[in-house]
């Protein structure tokens, strides 16, 4: 009963704030890209807390408790890194294409190729399906351990939560809800800090959680932070750092955002985002120097908090992880909504269809949340990995390098075809040097290949 109050009083608080600031939204322009006029502010506190994944708020916990001082910095600062090297670009799209909603629109219009509009297309909306399955598997596992009520219950309620507020006004809805759950995470995020801070010795049992709970990861130089690096740290980096790159979530907000307050907007949601992770990381630690014992190491912080801290602390605990999942699960969603435009057009009937398409996807991702054995970690890297597959032909166009429609299309489907099984086989069978290779390959193949089949077709 506990967390199903908490989910309905959650719920009314989104939607409250949806109907209290915006209005339903029945044109195109201001359901998919707010009009284009979101100040600086705001759109940083967006930016962060789409930024704030099941990743960032689940994974952080267990690279620190299991993987120690490398498994923090291969989380954490490619993450803050990838939305600082996004502003030169995001400012070039917009420059380039003042008045789009979409990447694969851009890069549609710069080629006049459907097969470029396609494989876009089929990457970011597979992307967001992906995204949404991690936000829901991630949320309906601590919502079911705490409830006693099934798995698939909680990741229905989660999607007609996210559903609910953001079919009202799309983008705007997403937008100033994300400000909302900011705020509850970041809150919520230095309570449980200073609590377990208090409750565990201070900053000594940090100290000695430095090295993970095993005690072996205290540098990154070492084996064990070689082996971090291979099996983890450059898989990670490679979808971190191409992350924005392929995400239709953080291309929809730079065609939102006023254009003189891209830069300043995105920088400082890169450093509001840092805090989550290095509070999501303390926890880890604590619980490692603690000498605590997860049973599932996922869910490491949420287990620790549980058995350290008063019961009442998980209402906030709850509101904060509910907090971060929704507010990707509703740009998810506003990022496939958007893309229905490159195939319809920005007519009275669009918005309709962006609803639909809502729909859609999360029901493919509920579907995908529900497959048996599915890991939170497993399917965040398998997704990074697809995010890089259009990183460079993105990258060079809007740089102005020389490419071509057939040679951008043979070099995205390389690197799905070719990095992506790599990488998913080196995943499945526990080999960090097949997963830093496919990693790898996924990326240079796309470059690589558009460069040559680009120059063969114009000789030809």
């Amino acid at each position: 009963m506990f967390g199903i109050v908490i989910l309905a009083v959650y719920a009314v608080l989104m939607i409250g704030v949806t109907l209290m600031f915006t209005r339903k939204t029945t044109d195109a322009e201001g359901f998919h890209v707010a009009d284009r006029r979101i100040g600086s502010a705001i759109a940083a506190m967006s930016i962060a807390a789409t930024w704030i994944w099941a990743p960032s708020l689940f994974t952080s916990s267990e690279m620190a408790y299991t993987r120690g001082i490398p498994g923090m910095f291969w989380f954490t600062v490619p993450n803050v890194l990838c939305l600082i090297l996004f502003i030169p670009f995001a400012k070039r799209i917009r420059a380039q294409y003042p008045e789009g909603i979409t990447l694969t629109g851009y890069m549609a219009e710069r080629y006049h190729s459907g097969k470029v509009k396609g494989v876009y297309s089929f990457q970011l909306g597979a992307l967001a399906v992906l995204s949404t399955a991690v936000q829901l598997l991630a949320g309906g596992k601590t919502l079911a351990l705490i409830t006693g009520l099934p798995f698939w219950s909680m990741t229905l309620a989660l999607a007609a939560i996210a559903y609910s507020y953001s079919r009202f006004s799309g983008l705007k809805a997403s937008i100033i809800t994300d400000v909302v759950q900011l705020g509850i995470i970041l809150v919520g995020g230095a309570l449980l800090v200073v609590l377990s801070l208090r409750m565990t010795g201070g900053f000594d049992t940090v100290q000695a959680g430095l090295g993970a709970v095993s005690g072996e990861y205290t540098s990154l130089t070492s084996s064990t932070g070689i082996e971090v690096l291979l099996g983890y740290g450059l898989p990670m980096a490679v979808g971190l750092i191409s992350g924005p790159f392929g995400d239709q979530c953080f291309w929809q907000r730079a065609f939102a955002i006023r254009r003189d307050r891209i830069g300043r907007s995105f920088f400082a949601g890169a450093l509001l985002f840092a805090l989550v992770p290095i509070c999501m990381g303390t926890v880890g630690f604590l619980a490692a120097g603690s000498g605590f014992v997860a049973s599932d190491t996922g869910m490491v912080n949420f287990e620790f908090v549980s058995s350290l801290l008063p019961t009442w602390v998980l209402v906030p605990f709850l509101f904060m992880i509910i907090s971060g999942l929704l507010s990707t699960v509703d740009s998810n969603l506003c990022a496939a909504a958007s893309l229905t435009t490159d195939w319809l057009g920005i007519g009275k009937d669009t918005v309709q269809t962006s609803r639909r398409t809502m729909l859609c996807l999360l029901i493919v991702a509920i579907a995908i949340a529900n497959i048996p054995g599915l890991t939170v970690t497993y399917l965040f890297l398998f997704y990074g990995t697809l995010r890089a597959s259009t990183l460079l032909p993105t990258v060079m166009t809007l740089l102005g390098k020389k490419l071509t429609g057939k040679g951008v299309f043979a070099g995205v489907l390389t690197a799905l075809c070719v990095g992506l099984p790599i990488f998913a086989y080196g995943n499945l069978a526990g080999i960090p040097a097949v997963k830093a290779a496919g990693s790898l390959t996924t990326v240079l193949s796309s470059g690589l290949v558009a460069v040559i089949a680009s120059r063969k077709a114009v000789k030809a």
